[in-house]
């Protein structure tokens, strides 16, 4: 005859409290109490980080993570709501948001709404909304943008022009 694990018995119901609970984690989707959390609310210092978090992707957006370590040559990036490079990525692409690592790479040509870069990127690059090159990124190519913020120590060399925001009211006019 078997005898039944300790491990899966019956649990003591009056033992079961706040306390005896895993939290959740941060970014979980609920606080400590939980009840819902409004992920946009949600700094990186919150994870750890001492930036402040960049809009998240929408709601069952499309996020490709091409990790460290790995080179993704010779195709066309579409309907990619944010890629994040950390290897090495030779593409057409067009995106909501691209964000290169420090030990990222892109080459090639994207169509961004915003673009954060720490790592390096060389080709042509039109961002119409938000360009942000930061203290270890570096752009060169042809790059186009609405908004640009450089860090000190970030690098931008190439054909730079302003004014790849979407089509304003004097277009349309």
């Amino acid at each position: 005859m078997a005898t039944q694990s300790p491990f899966f018995g019956k649990r003591d119901r009056d033992t079961d409290s706040l306390t005896s609970r895993p939290a959740p984690l941060v970014g979980s989707g609920t606080n400590l109490s939980g009840s819902p959390v409004n992920p946009s609310s949600l700094t990186a210092q919150q994870g750890g980080l001492n930036t402040p978090a960049t809009a998240p992707a929408k709601e069952g957006g499309s996020k490709l993570t091409v990790g460290p370590n790995i080179k993704l040559k010779g195709v066309e990036i579409t309907d990619c709501d944010t890629l994040v490079v950390e290897g090495l990525v030779e593409a057409t692409m067009d995106s909501r948001l691209m964000q290169i690592a420090e030990q990222g790479a892109f080459k090639g040509s994207a169509e961004i709404d915003i673009a954060e870069i720490r790592g390096v990127f060389d080709g042509s690059l039109t961002v119409r909304e938000k360009l942000v090159i930061h203290s270890t990124g570096k752009v060169t190519g042809k790059i186009r943008y609405g908004k640009i913020v450089i860090e000190e120590g970030g690098q931008i060399s190439g054909e730079i022009s302003f004014g790849a925001a979407k089509p304003s009211l004097q277009a349309a006019a």
